[in-house]
């Protein structure tokens, strides 16, 4: 099965008073309206996931990353059953080297969260399962995601199969 790929790019950084932190951001448009999401969007026809990748993060936040600064830590299938259009395949990285300050733009709005505070009631209905433990500095992340109908609740977890 061909899923339509997008990524997901977490950005980390220290926080003032100790601990980590991470840049999400509330979207203002596109399937996950209303949402708290990690940085990213869909891979353009001709781009590499990693080119994609470091051109979503500048389009949402304004903040310049380099391809050499995402670290891979995983692959996410997210199948919605009832409403097959929204399927895709997720490439997502950390990162903790950039240049600029974030700023809102017409798809988000964003705003750093403490690793310890993520708002997890405000996201898909996946991220509590795998997020942690990638802020954790874990990788190797690989599993498929099924939503119900309703389109927002996870009713299957599996590991992803290897072609």
């Amino acid at each position: 099965m061909s899923l339509p790929e997008v990524c997901a790019v977490y950005m980390l950084r220290p926080a003032a008073g100790g601990g980590t932190e991470v840049l999400l951001g509330h979207k203002r448009t596109g399937l996950a309206l209303g949402r708290v999401v990690g940085i990213g969007g869909k891979i353009e026809r001709g781009e590499t996931v990693v080119e994609g990748a470091v051109r979503e993060v500048q389009e949402e936040t304004e903040l310049l990353v380099e391809a050499s600064d995402l670290v891979a830590v995983g692959v996410l299938d997210y199948l919605f059953p009832s409403q097959p259009t929204w399927s895709q395949r997720s490439h997502v990285f950390t990162c903790t080297v950039w240049d600029g300050e974030p700023v809102e733009t017409e798809e988000i709005v964003p705003r750093w969260y403490s690793i310890d505070n993520v708002p997890f009631d405000r996201m898909w209905d996946d991220a509590w399962r795998w997020l942690p433990g990638i802020l954790r500095g874990e990788s190797g992340l690989d599993a498929i995601f099924t939503f119900g109908d309703d389109l927002a609740t996870v009713v299957n977890e599996a590991p992803r199969a290897v072609a």
